[in-house]
């Protein structure tokens, strides 16, 4: 069964992080982000202090000094070589003027949801995914639409016009 509460890392301007754990879906249509923190205690986040949230794969243990500085171990923030996901490369400039690159979802979660739902650069990172509020956002730029394959889509297409290896039988009557 899934957990209700996924593991975050929430960087805000000050360049402060919290850890903790955040319902699987939260939106802006509440006046803050409330996370459960790694003591136990709900911390209560105005989305306007909000730069990103992270979820991860491991929260940082408080005797970790090494990641003290960057937790969410987001080291690549652009792709190096065209991304090979389906989805749309975007680019941002947020408030505080730092570059972010990520694949979204090509669906109206684009437009309806609460921020931008990004897969990172790194897969191999901690950060499995980050989720951007829409108001630190300055600007954003489509880079690229990346789709399905051409390979793929013939490989679909082949299928199904193949024709079936045992065909019904007629009924004998």
């Amino acid at each position: 069964m899934a957990s209700v509460r996924k593991p975050v890392i929430v960087r805000k301007f000050s360049r402060d992080w919290h850890a903790g754990y955040a319902g699987a879906v939260f939106g802006q249509d509440a006046a803050e982000l409330e996370i459960l923190d790694l003591t136990g205690k709900v911390l209560r986040i105005g989305w306007e202090q909000v730069k990103w949230v992270c979820y991860v794969r491991d929260l940082p243990s408080p005797n970790q000094s090494g990641d003290q500085a960057n937790p969410e171990r987001l080291l690549h923030k652009r792709f190096s070589i065209r991304p090979r996901i389906a989805g749309l490369w975007l680019r941002m400039t947020l408030a505080d003027g730092e570059e972010l690159e990520g694949l979204a979802a090509n669906d109206l979660s684009l437009i309806e949801g609460a921020g931008l739902l990004l897969t990172p650069p790194d897969t191999r990172s901690n950060t499995q995914r980050s989720m951007c509020p829409g108001g630190p956002i300055q600007s954003l730029e489509v880079v690229s639409l990346i789709g399905v394959s051409a390979r793929r889509r013939a490989e679909a297409a082949s299928r199904q016009q193949e024709p079936e290896l045992f065909p019904p039988e007629p009924d004998a009557e």
